[in-house]
């Protein structure tokens, strides 16, 4: 446990389980897309409890949280959820985003079986303008 001295900015990502492995942390933070404070940081950087960190993954999941306990050893998911703090608008931010996903989904009409010979010379027909 280090919650006294603190841990490398990538090592924590990793413990965290936001990135699956700390070669993909420390991509990401050489990047831009973790921020510590606001502005960029290196991968070796150490933070420190209370620590604001900006984690943006691809503009899908953006999360703004507040560091808890500084680990550097992986641990499972629940326990994992407990190094950290999300703020209120990174969850409102989340759910509007899942909430826009659900409807672009609902929008998109699927077919109930594969094509037949008919329809697929009907898609032909309309690919190909006859």
């Amino acid at each position: 446990m280090n919650d006294a001295v603190g841990v490398r900015l990538d090592q924590w990502l990793w413990a965290a389980r936001f990135y699956k492995s700390r070669a993909l942390a420390k991509a990401a933070i050489e990047n831009g897309q973790v921020l510590v404070g606001g502005q960029r940081a290196k991968a070796a950087r150490t933070i420190k409890s209370g620590d604001l960190l900006h984690i943006d993954k691809h503009g899908e999941q953006v999360y703004d949280v507040t560091v808890i306990r500084c680990e550097n050893k992986r641990v499972s998911a629940p326990i994992a959820q407990t190094f950290y703090a999300e703020t209120a608008d990174s969850i409102a931010r989340r759910a509007e985003l899942h909430a826009q996903q659900q409807a672009a989904r609902d929008m998109v009409h699927y077919p109930n079986r594969r094509p037949d010979k008919r329809d697929r010379r009907q898609i032909r027909a309309f690919r190909h303008g006859e």
